[in-house]
């Protein structure tokens, strides 16, 4: 039976190693910086995100038989999250060099992650939102996402996927990557408006998909049969930009699960990706009604 209240996420959960930059690299020598451990994964922190706003949220995903994966799936479960986890292999790392203006470098090894395979259909069904992460469109995790948008689209959820990296959208090739999607048949797409312009992907409204395009601290674009825009509101301090986009998609989601139509839906999803940008990595800062750090 589907609960049109449960979000269902599917793609990655790693670690991330986030190196806070005192300054300019300097090759060749040491250079001061503060390096902290998260849980990473673009699925896993919408996953943990709405779980952390109290939706019913189910993550689905694979992490290594190792202690590292242990911790991870741990955290999830902790954030209020029903994980669904293959466990095989090594978990994956991703090192994100962050310098002092909150730009992000990162580099990736998936490892098990990129393995997610044979996925049960109870896993993915009862949702009333379906979100997945396009770093799962290449490999064998790819029959795994045409599932989930069948079982989707069969029982009325809401699909939702996020176009994720520029680099991923260079590698799959533009019209390919567009044409992938529009083979998904989401009812929403997520992209920055570096991937919205690469990959073409506002024309994905013209085939009843609505198009939300990030654009920093300028307006959210929403394309559809008309288009609109919604200011981001102003923030004080930006020192790491890891993680915003997730929580960004959680917000909207949890909202969109609330009955809330698509603006109210971005304003949620801007008032989220806000508390992730002081710190290290896809950690929320902490609330009054919250206690310790997110990186001590």
């Amino acid at each position: 039976m589907r609960d049109r209240r449960t979000l269902v996420c599917v793609g990655d959960l790693v670690e991330d190693v986030v190196v806070w930059a005192a300054g300019a690299a300097r090759s060749g020598t040491d250079n001061p910086a503060r390096i902290c451990r998260t849980r990473g994964g673009a699925a896993a922190n919408v996953a943990a995100f709405a779980g952390r706003l109290g939706t019913a949220v189910r993550f689905v995903g694979r992490v290594g038989d190792d202690t590292v994966g242990t911790a991870l799936v741990r955290d999830l479960t902790e954030a209020g999250v029903d994980a669904k986890v293959q466990r095989q292999g090594r978990t994956g790392t991703i090192v994100i060099i962050v310098d002092p203006s909150g730009e992000r470098t990162m580099y990736p090894d998936r490892a098990a992650a990129a393995e997610l395979a044979d996925v049960p259909d109870r896993w993915l069904s009862g949702a009333g939102v379906v979100h997945l992460s396009a770093y799962s469109l290449v490999g064998p995790s790819l029959s795994v996402l045409r599932r989930a948008s069948d079982i989707a689209q069969a029982e009325g959820a809401i699909l939702t996927i996020d176009a994720s990296s520029i680099a991923l959208i260079d590698s799959i090739g533009p019209a390919p990557f567009r044409d992938l999607i529009r083979t998904l048949r989401p009812t929403y797409i997520f992209a920055n408006g570096i991937e919205a312009d690469l990959g073409s992907l506002r024309d994905l409204a013209t085939s009843g998909t609505t198009v939300v395009v990030k654009n920093g601290v300028e307006p959210t674009e929403i394309h559809a049969t008309t288009s609109t825009t919604v200011p981001v509101p102003p923030v004080d301090e930006v020192r790491d930009t890891t993680g915003a986009g997730d929580a960004f998609a959680a917000g909207f989601l949890s909202a969109v699960l609330d009955d809330a139509d698509v603006v109210e839906a971005v304003t949620a999803g801007h008032t989220l990706a806000r508390r992730v940008l002081r710190e290290p990595g896809a950690m929320l800062s902490m609330t009054a009604e919250e206690n310790g750090t997110a990186c001590d």
